[in-house]
């Protein structure tokens, strides 16, 4: 991360990446994509949730550890960092999956999902790396966030977090497919209604410093073939893993 991203993230508690994906990836995880819901989506649906990412080929574990992202997630999480879990969301129309409504924040506190910067460093819980599929663009609703809600001192109001009828001091975040957006999930956070004429593709994976677990069946490395050992090190269960037992960087 260079300076400028620094101090955004610390601003705002997401950060746009452009490019982290290139076209050639993009056509790949898409394909997989569109052979997953042919195979398992009612074509009256609105939206869908897919959980099973890393039994779907080499596409989708080389994300564990994405070049153009593994410095994002270091610099924020630290070096000795785990992925805790994933999943993609696919929205034709409408709520995502998990409605319309805002939650997260650094009030109250929570364990697992904190924001702390200290002597030049990021300490942050559970952050995500959100991937779009498919273009984003302003007004077609997705993921949405209050910039700065991260460091709040008080309880996001309650009144003011449903996201059909969104607040002033809610801003949506796009971008073109290929883009990564990277968020604190200590942020105040959700997803605008889909408004777009295309579906919405966004997968997330999910990283946490490795003695951490937000979620209670986390990936295995034992169940996936085709691992590098950098992959498999971050699919280790959660441990302290001491400093003298450094992740492998691939």
């Amino acid at each position: 991360m260079n300076a400028e991203e620094r101090y955004l993230f610390d601003l705002q508690g997401y950060l746009v990446v452009p490019n982290a994906l290139s076209a050639g990836t993009l056509k790949t995880l898409n394909a997989a994509l569109d052979e997953k819901i042919a195979e398992r989506v009612d074509p009256t649906s609105g939206t869908h949730r897919f959980m099973d990412l890393l039994t779907w080929g080499q596409p989708y574990l080389d994300l564990i550890d994405q070049d153009s992202i593994m410095p994002y997630v270091e610099a924020l999480v630290g070096n000795n960092f785990r992925l805790d879990h994933v999943y993609l969301d696919i929205i034709r129309r409408g709520l995502s999956p998990i409605g319309a409504t805002l939650h997260g924040g650094a009030v109250p506190f929570d364990p697992t999902t904190y924001f702390r910067h200290h002597n030049g460093e990021f300490q942050n819980g559970l952050t995500v790396v959100a991937y779009n599929l498919a273009n984003v663009n302003p007004g077609e609703g997705g993921f949405a966030a209050v910039p700065g809600s991260h460091k709040s001192n008080f309880s996001f109001p309650a009144g003011w977090k449903d996201l059909v009828d969104p607040q002033p001091c809610v801003e949506q975040v796009t971008g073109p497919a290929g883009t990564a957006v990277i968020f604190t999930e200590a942020l105040t956070h959700g997803s605008l209604p889909w408004q777009a004429d295309h579906e919405r593709r966004t997968i997330f994976y999910k990283y946490s410093p490795h003695a951490v677990a937000w979620i209670a069946e986390y990936p295995e490395a034992a169940d996936h073939e085709g691992l590098t050992d950098s992959q498999r090190a971050i699919l280790e269960a959660p441990n302290a893993r001491a400093s003298n037992r450094p992740r492998a960087i691939k």
